[in-house]
């Protein structure tokens, strides 16, 4: 299975984390108060696009909204292969930290 980008495991979390909430504004609402980074809407679509073509993704439109000339909204659902990648990001990363010591600005050890 391909790893995951940074970016791509931003998004598949927190099309997890929102469940039934998990629409482009949502996620980049979400994506920026974790992060504490500025993400343009270009920077949410075009990432869930490639997961959704990747399969890690699914989508479904949710019915129009009821305010005039209301759009319906394109929502995101995790996938088993999202899910499955996923857990492989999450056992890399564990492995990765496993017996490292928390980090301190004053108690930085180099490698």
């Amino acid at each position: 299975m391909p790893k995951l980008s940074r970016q791509e495991e931003h998004i598949l979390l927190a099309v997890w984390k929102l469940q039934d909430e998990a629409y482009a504004i949502p996620i980049r609402r979400y994506l920026q108060k974790v992060t504490r980074e500025k993400i343009s809407i270009g920077g949410i679509y075009v990432p869930l696009d490639r997961l959704v073509r990747k399969g890690y993704l699914e989508t479904y439109q949710s019915e129009p909204l009821p305010e005039r000339g209301g759009m319906s909204r394109r929502y995101f659902r995790l996938t088993t292969s999202g899910s499955k990648a996923l857990e492989d990001a999450r056992r890399i990363h564990e492995e990765l930290w496993k017996g490292l010591p928390k980090m301190s600005v004053n108690n930085r050890s180099t490698p």
